[in-house]
């Protein structure tokens, strides 16, 4: 197996774990990763962990369904006004560069570390 599969294998796997455990895996782990070890840019990234994330999520919620985690009716609520925003943000990100999507994701990232932390 190239490095290249072992190094995406490694992504996937890292994606998946902080899914079941945190509830996130597609923004804070898959989109890093291929833009650092795989050299994506960054929209590419973006658009391939969403991508995954269809599988990856599913997959968690089936998982966290299975203890009682899931108000499905709730995630539903949450779901339809989402469809709005992943319609603008997607139009705002082919508008902007590479460079200022990735700057927003990086404080993005900071901001939500911060959050959590304190």
């Amino acid at each position: 197996m190239s490095g290249r599969l072992l190094r995406l294998g490694a992504i996937a796997t890292a994606a998946g774990a902080f899914s079941g455990l945190f509830g996130v895996g597609g923004g804070t782990v898959i989109v890093p990763l291929l833009v650092l070890w795989l050299g994506y840019e960054q929209k590419e990234a973006t658009g391939t962990s969403l991508a995954a994330i269809i599988v990856i999520g599913a997959l968690a919620a089936a998982a966290h369904a299975v203890y009682g985690n899931v108000d499905f009716w709730k995630g539903v609520l949450i779901a339809i006004p989402a469809v709005a925003g992943v319609v603008a943000g997607t139009a705002v990100q082919q508008r902007i560069s590479e460079r200022a999507v990735a700057g927003a994701f990086v404080v993005l990232l900071v901001a939500s570390a911060a959050v959590l932390v304190f």
